[in-house]
């Protein structure tokens, strides 16, 4: 195990479980900031594991996840606000 694995397994165990337990439970709010918490955790876990493994190919993956993880940010966010 080399340490970017590592690191990637500290990173999955400290920061998906709040952001999962946050976008859970709680209101829409504390359900957004969790969503967006495991948009950039998993992003970055992504980047990690492919450091870890040394494929510069695997680095379109969490770039398509951050793009896509702000557009669904902004559905949620359109969906939260009040009715026109």
């Amino acid at each position: 195990m080399n340490p970017w694995l590592a690191a990637t397994a500290v990173l999955l165990a400290g920061g998906l479980a709040p952001a999962l337990i946050l976008g859970s439970r709680g209101s829409s709010v504390h359900r957004l900031i969790g969503l967006e918490l495991a948009g950039a955790v998993t992003t970055v876990a992504m980047l990690l594991l492919s450091q870890a493994v040394e494929q510069s190919s695997y680095l379109i993956a969490p770039l398509v996840l951050a793009l896509m993880s702000f557009a669904g940010t902004l559905v949620y966010t359109r969906l939260l606000g009040p009715p026109s």
